[in-house]
């Protein structure tokens, strides 16, 4: 199975931090940020990976990460996304790289503790469609929020005002290739972007979206808010730090 890092975006909600860099190579304690999702796929047994970026400092990803040998890749590619699209643009661009097999797609922002190799396999054995990773969450409405009923998810709302669940749809994803052929389907949602959510509905609506839960913390990287919780979570976990909540 192939692994998809989307690492785009402008990063302005960390302006003045990302007028010179790539937000997704900001430090998280003692990594680039780029490092954590990476490291999470390597942990899942992937070892080959395509990493899509944008903006003016796409190259630097190329000078941090080379060919991928120091993470125990076999290979990474790269690929360039024009503008802010959204998530599901960007996915779009790595269909020539997937081909016909399934993926996992991470956030390039996603900081995790869990290891998801066990989700990896199950979805491997899954007979068709998508499978996405919730986390319980104090703040839902910053997300695409997942309501779930008889087990089964049953449409996932970005963004709520009034969240109906507090499970937050992180931003792992696994698909098989139908996922490209919903994106040739989306129309632009009013920020002008191809939406995630929207794919993830998609399959829904197919009966073929499964679920399952992290337990370990989990942390999104986008805002000073979260940014500083992502740091203050892998200095502890480290032992570098003492008696920050989870």
């Amino acid at each position: 199975m192939k692994g998809v890092v989307l690492a785009g975006g402008l990063g302005s909600r960390l302006e003045p931090l990302t007028r010179v860099t790539n937000k997704h190579l900001l430090p998280i304690y003692n990594k680039p940020m780029v490092f954590y999702p990476i490291e999470t796929l390597v942990r899942a047994g992937i070892r080959e990976v395509m990493l899509v970026t944008g903006g003016r400092n796409a190259g630097d990803f190329l000078r941090l990460l080379g060919n991928g040998e120091d993470f125990g890749l076999k290979a990474i590619h790269y690929a360039y996304q024009k503008g802010e699209g959204g998530i599901a643009e960007a996915l779009g661009l790595v269909r020539h790289f997937v081909g016909n097999e399934r993926h996992v797609v991470i956030l390039g922002d996603n900081i995790i503790e869990d290891d998801i190799g066990e989700f990896v396999k199950a979805f491997a054995k899954q007979k068709n469609g998508a499978k996405i990773l919730l986390k319980e969450v104090e703040d839902a409405g910053r997300f695409g929020v997942a309501e779930i009923e008889k087990g089964r998810v049953v449409r996932i709302v970005e963004k709520p005002k009034r969240p109906k669940s507090r499970l937050a749809v992180t931003g792992i994803y696994m698909f098989d290739e139908q996922v490209f052929g919903i994106i040739d389907t989306l129309k632009r949602s009013e920020r002008g972007e191809l939406e995630i959510t929207d794919v993830n509905n998609a399959y829904i609506e197919r009966g073929q979206l499964s679920y399952e839960l992290l337990s370990g913390f989990w942390s999104d990287a986008g805002t000073f808010e979260s940014l500083l919780r992502a740091n203050l979570l892998v200095a502890e976990k480290l032992g570098k730090l003492k008696g920050v909540h989870t």
